[in-house]
């Protein structure tokens, strides 16, 4: 695992006194300088949702709809329940910018945990991480100069693992959420859950751009590793509609999956 830099130098966000999340140079997307790549921010959404429903209940499933671009210079998340029962929650989550515009939509549901022992289940163990070998960010090319999520992210490939074009493993370790604060392992992640389009693309983004309008990450395990892995593929269509399929691993096996629909859009 040679070749990963220490990420502990700067988070995603940081905290303004008045509840604005201020972007940092990791939440900055590939297509525009100015504005964050939609895993961060889905972060802060999980992260608003958490602290509304409580610590009782696993988050299992997330949906985002991305509405408009999500501007570095200030976001507002707020969460509210929808419905809270011994079993289950859900949660609405709207994210605004500063102009009060809506930036994105998500829903949520919590189970509460039980202690049921030892139960059946599907082995299914990771990708080698121990093998794994350092390699590019799955997107080589970004649309401005500036420093930005890939800048900011450890990755690493299984030995011998495609990395080029179409589907791929990848691992990924990736900087904390917010300044000073521990993120969930859910929290933790989502920069990884909305990189599916971005890990199996079909073509380079010089020959076609692909921007995912949505994610919705289903979870049965929290991730209990720092190294994560997204196993995903991509299917594009001549509509110029797509979309990507992941199944999320920590070290200990699978934590979920991740599905995104995607717009094409050829270079201008």
């Amino acid at each position: 695992m040679n070749g990963t830099q220490d990420l502990s130098q700067q988070a995603y966000f940081h905290l303004r006194d008045d509840g604005v999340f201020i972007g940092n140079d990791p939440a900055r997307g590939p297509w525009s300088a100015d504005h964050c790549h939609a895993g961060p921010v889905s972060g802060l959404i999980v992260r608003a949702a958490e602290a509304e429903v409580g610590p009782e209940k696993m988050l299992t499933r997330l949906t985002v709809d991305l509405l408009r671009p999500q501007p570095l210079t200030g976001l507002r998340v707020a969460a509210e329940t929808t419905r809270h029962t011994k079993t289950l929650a859900t949660t609405r989550v709207t994210v605004h910018d500063l102009n009060d515009s809506l930036c994105a939509t998500a829903t949520t549901m919590h189970l509460a945990r039980r202690d049921l022992g030892s139960v059946p289940n599907v082995e299914m163990p990771s990708p080698r991480l121990e093998d794994a070998v350092a390699g590019p960010f799955p997107i080589g090319e970004v649309r401005h100069g500036l420093p930005g999520f890939a800048n900011h992210s450890n990755v690493l490939y299984p030995k011998g693992g495609n990395q080029g074009a179409g589907p791929k493993t990848v691992w990924m370790q990736t900087p904390a959420l917010l300044d000073g604060e521990v993120p969930s392992p859910i929290q933790a992640l989502c920069p990884l859950a909305d990189c599916g389009n971005g890990i199996s693309w079909n073509a380079p983004t010089s020959e076609m751009g692909f921007m995912n309008t949505d994610l919705t990450v289903q979870i049965h395990r929290e991730p209990v590793s720092d190294w994560l892995a997204s196993e995903s593929v991509c299917h594009w269509q001549p509509s110029g509609i797509g979309m990507s399929q992941s199944v999320l691993y920590d070290t200990e096996g699978p934590v979920g999956t991740a599905l995104q629909t995607i717009i094409l859009f050829p270079p201008t």
